[in-house]
């Protein structure tokens, strides 16, 4: 059942695909403002469960945005229950790193195991985050060596892929085919694998982006498909920010297009107008690091709805409930454009 509270408005489904001309309309509705209306002043006539703490703030940031123009603009999005579902047919959605069987049920168990120790200690509240990032940076180092030394394969990956039960949020591909007409970068910032979010890509979309890059950890593999090491500087949970960036490996390597614009760390830098996705509060550090001017966060409140609630609203620009479709953000990046 969905939660609803004062100040959110559910609508009829949107259709599945946006017309190529369409007028686009952003839809808010807060206890100070007038009733079911857009941004255009229009009815509203779009679906979703959306909540948003300070209208005036929120409309001041989409003017803002707008006036610098699509060349100062980037969207910086998490990747697992921020671009993909929370659950598919009643059940969890899996995450990128949760989906990986490397096809050695001993390695899988090891992998396991380490995740039942570490994870409880990443939100612990009692361990300093000095200390911390030390164990997230020992935690990632051994779950590299174990994926290495269990012979990991790409076939694997592929395979894993394919029976993994994950999917995209409704949207999303139009929402990348719409910034990558106005060349505004995307930029996935993940803590696992970025070879596995690519083949989620490939095997979910059909597609490929040559706006949309990867910062995540990289894998190298020989000639026969066998996982040989990682590139650039490992990329975990604590530090996933645009700081990264000068840690990561070269970008999108396999699924940029090559006769396409490329948009290197330094002009993504020097776009400082910010559109940020995430569905965990921490999920806003992805910007730290970058000098932005204005960023407008987006949150996807999954679940345990009344619970996080209020720490999303006053955290996020904008919380979308209960696994939305990304077409309300479709809607405001044109916005913004």
């Amino acid at each position: 059942m969905s939660y609803r509270v004062q100040n959110i408005i559910t609508c009829k489904p949107l259709r599945t695909s946006l017309p190529p001309r369409f007028t686009p309309r952003v839809f808010f509705r807060c206890g100070s403002c007038r009733n079911r209306i857009g941004m255009d002043g229009n009815d509203i006539s779009l679906a979703s469960e959306v909540l948003v703490g300070d209208r005036e703030l929120l409309d001041k940031k989409i003017a803002a945005i707008r006036s610098g123009g699509p060349q100062k603009m980037q969207v910086i999005a998490d990747f697992d229950r921020t671009l993909t579902r929370y659950s598919i047919d009643g059940q969890p959605g899996q995450s990128s790193h949760g989906l990986l069987q490397q096809g050695n049920p001993e390695y899988d168990a090891k992998r396991q195991q380490l995740y039942e120790y570490y994870h409880p200690l990443e939100f612990s509240p009692k361990i300093p985050i000095e200390e911390k990032t030390k164990l997230m940076e020992e935690w990632w180092g051994k779950t590299h060596a174990l994926l290495i030394e269990g012979g990991l394969t790409y076939d694997a990956i592929k395979q894993s892929v394919a029976n993994a039960t994950i999917a995209f949020r409704e949207g999303v591909a139009e929402l990348f085919e719409y910034l990558e007409e106005r060349d505004i970068p995307v930029l996935i910032f993940s803590a696992g694998l970025a070879d596995i979010i690519e083949e989620v890509l490939r095997q979910k979309l059909h597609r490929s982006f040559k706006n949309v890059k990867i910062v995540s950890n990289r894998m190298v593999f020989d000639s026969d498909g066998c996982l040989v090491s990682f590139k650039g500087k490992t990329i975990h949970s604590l530090n996933k920010n645009e700081h990264a960036l000068d840690m990561a490996a070269p970008l999108h390597e396999q699924l940029g297009d090559a006769d396409g614009p490329n948009n290197n760390n330094a002009s993504v830098k020097n776009r400082t107008n910010v559109l940020l996705l995430g569905d965990h509060i921490g999920d806003l550090g992805m910007s730290d690091g970058l000098n932005y001017e204005t960023r407008i966060s987006v949150g996807f409140l999954n679940d345990n709805v009344e619970n996080s609630l209020d720490s999303y609203k006053r955290s996020f620009d904008i919380v979308y409930l209960n696994d939305t479709p990304m077409w309300g953000v479709v809607e405001l990046v044109s916005q913004l454009c």
